[in-house]
């Protein structure tokens, strides 16, 4: 006998706006800004840089955002009546609160964005503005004061060594760094290039 279960949407991207609201339409990619930050420009930053300060911000991000669904579960504040779920703190900013936290004018934008298109009152998303700030700054203070010790371990581990994972962190100039190494190994490169036409 089968039993039906009611259908849940997956809405990673789902986001309404008025029809030929020019204002809405640009406020709702603007929502969506936290979204492509977590999936493309982590994903990306973790591939191509695979540093430990980015994969400890990234993981940052995800209990951020567990206990941003907690937070929802646990309270089921309802949304403004252009919206029908139950939620609480908007995720899309305490994500952009913890991920942007310097870029004040994008995380307002967002702020605004998520009033505009009415997913949430003006208290939801100044409740989720206030648990990023709060969770960004415990996890900076966890990572730079506690976690900082393990890095080396975690660069030299066998994992770490064949993932290719580094630490940088002690680096004052990183892009400096790595200009100054990829020159110099191009004029080594050119040297031997040199001496191995001399020989032949």
């Amino acid at each position: 006998m089968r039993v039906d279960h009611p259908l849940k949407a997956v809405t990673l991207a789902h986001v309404r706006y008025q029809r030929g609201d020019q204002l809405g339409h640009f406020l709702a990619w603007v929502s969506l800004v936290p979204v492509f930050i977590s999936l493309g420009g982590f994903v990306s930053h973790f591939y191509f840089r695979r540093e430990l300060q980015g994969m400890f911000f990234g993981l940052g991000l995800l209990i951020s955002h567990f206990i941003n669904e907690l937070i929802k579960k646990s309270v089921q504040q309802a949304r403004p009546e252009a919206c029908a779920l139950l939620e609480m703190c908007d995720s899309h900013v305490t994500t952009k609160w913890a991920a942007l936290f310097l870029p004040w004018s994008s995380a307002v934008l967002t702020m605004y964005s998520r009033v505009y298109l009415g997913y949430h009152t003006v208290a939801q998303v100044f409740a989720g503005a206030a648990l990023g700030t709060f969770l960004v700054g415990v996890w900076f203070w966890l990572v730079n004061s506690k976690l900082f010790c393990y890095f080396p371990l975690i660069e030299e581990s066998a994992l770490g060594r064949f993932f290719y994972v580094k630490d940088t962190s002690h680096i004052s100039d990183v892009l400096k760094f790595e200009y100054d190494n990829a020159w110099a190994a191009r004029k080594g490169m050119a040297a031997r290039k040199v001496m191995a036409s001399k020989n032949s």
